[in-house]
């Protein structure tokens, strides 16, 4: 289980428990990594900023708006949209590199230029098709955090 420390956010009372949302800053290692001067990925990530993710959690624990809550996520969810984002634009890259390759280019009677053209459209697609089932699966899994423990208090 990946655990992260969060902000409570707002809290809202029902009849069998507490809805409570989240706020939690996504942490990069390019602000503790001695090279983050040199490396492409510290300067994007300083470039960039960052992002504040919105977790939804429901509790039957009284919480505060302010206090910091250490939440638990199941690895299950990171390592699909991993697969996702990274497969998906490559599976689309190499479906549209076969298909100009053996369908495309020997009706047009065209060479490697439309190959190319194609693969590199197939490739966009797959970006936003990625982006599509990554956004539903993020939705899907700020559902499932638990909450572990509020800081200040004993460990359960």
């Amino acid at each position: 289980m990946m655990t992260a420390l969060a902000t409570v956010s707002s809290v809202t009372p029902k009849s069998s428990g507490y809805d409570v949302e989240l706020s939690c800053e996504q942490q990069t290692s390019c602000s503790s990594c001695s090279s983050q001067k040199s490396c492409g990925t510290g300067i994007v990530s300083k470039a960039v900023g960052s992002k504040v993710l919105h977790w939804h959690l429901f509790t039957d624990q009284s919480l505060k708006t302010g206090q910091v809550v250490e939440i638990g996520m199941a690895e299950k969810s990171l390592l699909q949209s991993a697969a996702i984002v990274y497969l998906t634009p490559l599976f689309a890259l190499i479906l549209g590199a076969v298909v100009a390759h053996l369908w495309v280019a020997p009706l047009l009677g065209l060479g490697e230029g439309i190959v190319i053209l194609i693969s590199a459209l197939f490739a966009v697609s797959g970006i936003a098709l990625a982006k599509r089932l990554a956004s539903r699966l993020e939705q899907q899994s700020s559902q499932q955090v638990i909450l572990l423990r509020v800081l200040g208090e004993p460990i359960r």
